[in-house]
């Protein structure tokens, strides 16, 4: 099997850390990078042994496949280039700025023969990829997720909808192939003039309860996910990539004298969850799909479905707080 030569466009936090995987991925050619800013791409370039190009059309002239990591409002010229020149793209979230480029890229991404994959990294996350296992053949009755960050070190360039509650926006169009029944939102500023904190709630029939809640004003860094079902409460926490299952139990215990001694209020179980780092088993699957030609498991139409929901939520928020004014 030919290694699959690979180029990296934009190398800030997210794209220095797509060179450093690739340097060492399995069946991957890294090739060069491509930024606006030369001083800083020359740097990657340099410290990955690999070329620096100083337009996109050079990089894309020697790879076979590219990682679009540029600030967002980039995202859709660049794949539809890469589109153009039928190279494969692994493009990071949020997909595009707009529904409406996400349409169109999502449309020609399946009219084309390439890869066209979406960076929803948690999908890739060995928690919630356990967790989901857990969940088959479970009626679920409510999940709450939390995503919360200290103000200091975030992402401002976007609010906190399209920076952090896209990501469990992702796990949910994952988990749920129909369309909710309703959906809501609430949210407010308090360090900028954007959403810092936002509460999400959606219903999906017949009874299935979603709260989600991203901020950026908490001093506590929280990535988890709580399940109820009819049998279980699940617990995950995909920082620590740790799950705790609570069943019902209600068990008496009786000694060999047919005594009663004590009654097990429930039970509970700790799943093993793989140590793996989740952006390698992201690009890993962006590579091997390019190589076997299948279709990566976040695809085009997965990240044109996840925009939709955060837009409309964000926009839900948008409008409650004009009501208040």
């Amino acid at each position: 099997m030919d290694p699959v030569r690979i180029g990296v466009i934009g190398t800030g936090r997210m794209g220095a850390s797509h060179c450093r995987v690739y340097s060492n991925l399995r069946h991957a050619k890294f090739v060069g990078i491509c930024d606006a800013n030369v001083e800083l791409g020359k740097d990657v370039a340099r410290r990955h042994e690999v070329s620096f190009f100083r337009d996109v059309d050079s990089l894309l002239e020697n790879v076979d496949a590219v990682s679009v990591c540029t600030p967002t409002p980039d995202h859709f010229e660049i794949v539809k280039r890469c589109l153009d020149q039928n190279i494969h793209i692994m493009v990071e979230k949020p997909f595009t700025e707009t529904l409406e480029q996400a349409k169109a890229l999502k449309d020609a991404a399946l009219k084309s023969k390439v890869v066209v994959q979406v960076g929803h990294i948690e999908k890739y996350n060995p928690a919630y990829m356990e967790l989901r296992k857990v969940l088959e053949g479970m009626d679920i009755l409510a999940m709450n997720f939390n995503r919360l960050s200290p103000f200091q070190g975030s992402n401002v360039d976007v609010d906190v909808i399209l920076d952090l509650m896209i990501h469990d926006i992702g796990l949910v169009v994952d988990l749920f192939d129909t369309e909710p029944i309703s959906m809501d939102a609430h949210g407010f500023s308090v360090f900028t003039d954007t959403i810092d904190h936002g509460l999400a709630v959606i219903k999906f029939a017949p009874e299935i309860l979603l709260s989600l809640t991203a901020s950026r004003i908490t001093e506590q860094k929280i990535r988890g996910i709580s399940v109820t079902t009819k049998d279980a409460y699940i617990e995950a926490d995909l920082l620590q990539k740790t799950i705790a299952i609570h069943r019902r139990t209600l068990g008496d215990y009786i000694n060999q004298q047919n005594s009663h001694k004590y009654r097990q209020e429930s039970l509970m179980e700790r799943i093993v969850v793989p140590a793996v780092e989740p952006l390698f088993l992201e690009l890993q699957d962006f590579v091997n799909c390019v190589s076997e030609n299948k279709t990566p498991q976040v695809t085009a139409e997965d990240g044109y479905n996840a925009l939709r929901f955060v837009l409309l939520l964000r926009d839900k928020i948008l409008e409650s707080r004009r009501n208040k004014n």
